[in-house]
């Protein structure tokens, strides 16, 4: 008996938890203007795709989903490279200074991102890089949490395997393609599907580093969105569905390998 009570507590706290989406996904197939009334409806009258097909006909919001999901992919599939080779070399590898560097990167930690985003401009604008693409990706190549959640997953890998590849003959870069990627799967996927929430859900820093509206994100394209349709609420909520699908499928969909890889990445082994 316990154990159902704990059960229907947990499925009606689920149940709150999700209804903003679901009443997000019901307004986005009302007609215009069935939203505002009141009481405001639950469901639709008439449930129509329409806010959906008008929205993406305006050039603008499908132009930055496409934007979005490239700049999403391109990061994801970059700085989770990056972020593997240098957690394995801060766990596995000897060199000098590498327990003074780790401890350099984790105090930076404490450093709001806020701080840094004038000079990073800065220094962009010097590179020629402000108001491109390769400006939203280059900041985010590599992360710090990244390294760190990759290192101590890295650190409970068997030495062994590694020892074993050497005594064989193997490169170092032989021995992290063919022995170490394999083995850090879970940690792997958990960073992508944490960078590419990330950056699929950034606003601030393409907001500052892109002027041009052609170039803009989905979130920028959301927020004008909403100061232009202020009083279409059906049409706001169609934009935010199709902001929010994409990444709660893919998490959704990796949702095994990101909780395994966070348990295990989360403590040193």
């Amino acid at each position: 008996m316990k154990s159902i009570a704990v059960n229907v507590v947990l499925a009606l706290a689920a149940l709150l938890a999700i209804s903003p989406l679901l009443w997000m996904v019901s307004v986005s197939l009302m007609r215009p203007g069935e939203a505002s009334n009141y009481p405001p409806p639950l469901l639709p009258a008439e449930p129509s795709l329409a806010r959906y097909t008008e929205l993406l006909k305006t050039g603008g919001f499908g132009r930055a989903f496409l934007t979005s999901l490239g700049l999403a992919s391109a990061v994801t599939i970059i700085s989770t490279l990056l972020n593997a080779l240098a957690g394995y070399g801060f766990a596995k590898l000897q060199f000098a200074g590498r327990d003074r560097l780790f401890a350099l990167l984790l105090g930076a930690l404490v450093i709001p991102g806020q701080v840094g985003m004038l000079p990073l401009f800065l220094m962009l604008k010097g590179l020629g890089l402000v108001n491109t693409w390769a400006g939203v990706i280059v900041p985010s190549m590599a992360s710090i949490f990244g390294i760190f959640l990759v290192r101590q997953y890295a650190l409970g890998l068997p030495g062994e395997l590694i020892e074993a590849g050497r005594l064989d003959g193997a490169s170092e870069w032989r021995i992290f393609v063919s022995i170490v990627l394999p083995l850090m799967k879970p940690v792997l996927v958990t960073l992508a599907v944490l960078t590419f929430l990330g950056n699929w859900n950034d606003f601030m820093w393409p907001l500052i580093v892109l002027t041009d509206g052609r170039l803009y994100t989905l979130p920028i394209a959301l927020a004008a969105l909403a100061r232009e349709h202020v009083v279409d609420v059906e049409m706001m909520m169609a934009g935010a569905v199709i902001t929010v699908a994409p990444v709660l499928l893919l998490f959704l969909a990796l949702q095994r390998y990101y909780m395994q890889g966070l348990l295990m990445g989360g403590v040193k082994q």
